[in-house]
Formats: structure tokens, C-alpha cells, sequence
């Protein structure tokens, strides 16, 4: 049985994803991604679980848009609340809370480009100042607007990856 990944080893696998990158450019681009890997793909294939504790191609795109969503609001509380605290979230209890196994595939990654296209617009317009301010993450410490937009690009790239092997090459990247 494979051993679970720390959260110091998700950090850095995560890093490696936009390392010398331009995270913003990344993000940019995600909702295009996902769009051309589940474009085509039947309902039913997209709803498949690989396991009953995994989740399934909709229920990931339901996190991201979700996941961005909380975003948005973490990069709004630090421009205006310097050192506000960050709270994490039990991304599974968001699911079940959320019924991401309701949701379908097109209205979860439309909820995800809208969120998205709402916080790139906040991002192109930041002072190098506001790039800097600050949070405190329950979870992760110290994270400035900058760390959370590498962070959000990284997880993008998580997930897409995920989607990937689920899809076994049936997407269309």
C-alpha cells in the first residue's frame, strides 16, 4: 500500500508544477485545459469514481470551482485585512456539504472559469504592494497574494494531472 503524501511533500510537489513558470499565465489557461480533456467524454465517464474514496472527474472540477471560491476570498481578506487569518477547509466535507456528485461537468467548470476570470481580473490590476500582503494559513503559515496565485496555478496543475490518468488518455489535451 502506498504511503500517504505529508503535507511538506505536497507543498513541494506543488512548487514544482510552476517553478520558473508565470503562474498567472497558468491560470489562465486552466479553464481551457479542462474544457479540451472532458470536452466530448460521456457524462457517465465523468462521474465515474476510480474507488469509493476517490473522487471522480466532476466532483474535481466541483472542488475547483469551489476551491476558487475560497480564493477569492482569501486574496480580498489579505489586501484588506493585513495578517488576517486564513482559515483551511476539509475539502471532503465541502463535497459531501457541497454534492459534488450532483453537480454536471459543464456547470462545474463554468462556475470554475467565471470564479477564475474574477480573480484574474483582481490580480491584473494589484500594486507590487498588494502582491505582498499578507495572511496567516492555519495550515501553511505565512502566505502572501503572490504565494496564493503560485498556489492556485500549482493546484490547478494537481488536478488537471488527475484528470488525466482518470480519463486514460480518452481526453483531449
Amino acid at each position: 500500500m502506498k504511503e500517504a503524501e505529508t503535507a511538506e511533500q505536497y507543498a513541494r510537489r506543488l512548487a514544482g508544477h510552476v517553478e520558473g513558470k508565470d503562474p498567472i499565465v497558468m491560470q489562465r489557461e486552466a479553464p481551457d485545459v479542462l474544457a479540451r480533456l472532458t470536452g466530448g467524454v460521456a457524462e457517465e465517464k465523468l462521474r465515474r469514481r476510480p474507488s469509493p474514496e476517490k473522487w471522480s472527474v466532476v466532483e474535481i472540477l466541483a472542488h475547483l470551482a469551489e476551491d476558487e471560491l475560497v480564493s477569492s476570498w482569501r486574496y480580498r481578506q489579505m489586501i484588506e485585512h493585513r495578517g488576517v487569518t486564513l482559515m483551511g477547509f476539509d475539502q471532503d466535507k465541502w463535497a459531501t456539504l457541497g454534492g459534488y456528485g450532483s453537480w454536471n461537468a459543464r456547470e462545474a467548470l463554468e462556475m470554475f472559469r467565471l470564479l477564475r476570470e474574477a480573480n484574474l481580473r483582481l490580480l491584473s490590476g494589484l500594486t507590487p504592494e498588494q502582491w505582498e500582503c499578507e495572511g496567516n494559513h492555519t495550515e501553511r503559515g505565512r502566505v502572501t497574494v503572490r504565494d496564493l496565485a503560485r498556489h492556485m496555478a500549482a493546484h490547478d496543475i494537481n488536478h488537471i494531472l488527475q484528470i488525466e490518468r482518470l480519463l486514460g488518455g480518452e481526453g483531449r489535451v
